[in-house]
Parts: C-alpha cells; structure tokens; sequence
C-alpha cells in the first residue's frame, strides 16, 4: 500500500541546511501514525548534499536519494514528484521556511476535499516572520501579475510549499513544460484549466537568508515565464482542451 504522504525537498549545495531539516522532518514523521517517504532531489549539488542524504539513508529506510543533473527547480520538482509514490505528495524547501509540523494542515482530517493546496503566506491566518520589506513587495508585485495574466483568485502562488494528490501530480508534471522557478505557476495554470480544485492554506512562513533566487534578475525571467505558459496554452502544448484563451 502506498503512504500517505511524498515530501518532496529539491536541494541544490544545501549542505549547510539540509542535515537540520532532514533531522526534523524525520523527527516530526516518527511521530505520526501514518506512513510517508522523504525524497530528496540532489539539483546538481557540487558540495556534500548527496552524501548527507545517503548517511541519513542508512538509518532511515523511508529517505531516498534522487539526481538531476540539469539546473533548475522545476526539473528538479518534476523528478521528485513522478517518482513519489505518496497518494499526498508535499513539495518542501530546503530552508524549512514553514515548521514541517504545519504539513499536517494539508491532509486529512484537517484538509482532505482538494486536488492541490498551496501553502499560503498571505490566508487570512498566515504569518510572515522577519521578511525584508523590499522581498515582500517584490513578491505581491509578481503575485498581482501572475494574477492577471495566469493564475486568478489566489493571493500567494509562489510559497514553496505545496501539496498534490497523488493522481493529480502524475497527471499535471508530465505535461508541464517549464524548468526553472515559475514552474508552480504553470502547474497551477494547467490545473485550473482542467478545473481541479485548489485552496490555499495559511502557514506560519519564517524569512532565512540564503535564498537561491536573485531576486532581480530572476524576477525578469519570471515575468517572461508569464507570457510563455500563455504562448504555450494557447499552442495547445498542454494537451487540454482550449475552452478558453
């Protein structure tokens, strides 16, 4: 019987912060009656990040080790998530910005109706903890555009941390065409478009310095990614019926 639960964590030279999330994630599922798998997806790490996770393998048969070689997040999520066997699978950053005791507000019993839900950090009820005020405006700037131009109706599409069902997943990252760091919103585009149900989730969400994302160079790429799930929709790239442009 498959777990409940694939936390997916794409890692790229994490050495410095992977050894304390994996601690306490590992921690936190020991403590839960159901059963659950922790994959790892090394990113190209070019420092110690893949032995970290075969010397935590050897005590933890639930941990796995996965690679991919080319750059970028969203190869990274895709790998993790088809290879994830979990019928909720959770999409976690290496910074463990949201305490992994707050996954539990994706799944049942709290939560159970939904196809995807996305870690919210502006639900009524989140909290941002200690985050730059140039980083959050950056953010709700991105997010107002994402807004209109793909993903309508929800306040915070860019929160590492998300949750798929399992069929769901399956369906959604083998069509899914981008690589890099605006691959959750095409995602979430496609899903809309095949009229899967999403909800946000308010989390507690603490700002860590050593964030991947160069927040103005990548913030351009973004916004061009915007424009290209568009272009790829209307290409009809997605495999879905096209009821609307």
């Amino acid at each position: 019987m498959p777990p409940l639960l694939s936390i997916i964590i794409p890692a790229y030279n994490e050495e410095q912060r992977l050894p304390e999330t994996l601690n306490k994630v590992l921690f936190f599922l020991s403590q839960q009656e159901f059963d659950a798998e922790v994959l790892v997806v090394d990113n190209g790490s070019i420092d110690r990040t893949a032995s970290i996770v075969t010397d935590s393998m050897q005590d933890n048969p639930n941990v796995k080790l996965l690679r991919e070689e080319v750059a970028g997040k969203g190869l990274a999520v895709r790998k993790g998530m088809l290879e994830a066997t979990g019928r909720y699978r959770f999409i976690c950053d290496a910074d463990l910005a949201m305490p992994i005791e707050e996954v539990l507000r994706f799944l049942p019993p709290a939560q159970a109706n939904y196809d995807i839900a996305i870690g919210s950090r502006e639900a009524p009820g989140a909290v941002r903890h200690d985050e730059p005020e140039y980083r959050h405006l950056i953010g709700r700037v991105f997010n107002y555009l994402v807004r209109i131009l793909a993903v309508p109706g929800f306040m915070d599409t860019q929160c590492g941390f998300k949750s798929f069902r399992g069929d769901v997943a399956n369906e959604l990252f083998r069509i899914q065409k981008l690589d890099g760091w605006t691959f959750d919103v095409e995602v979430l585009f496609i899903a809309l478009k095949r009229g899967y149900r999403i909800i946000e989730v308010p989390i507690n969400w603490y700002y860590f310095p050593g964030s991947r994302i160069r927040v103005f160079r990548d913030s351009i790429n973004m916004f061009i990614d915007l424009f290209k799930i568009r272009l790829n929709w209307l290409r009809n790239l997605y495999v879905a019926q096209n009821r609307e442009t």
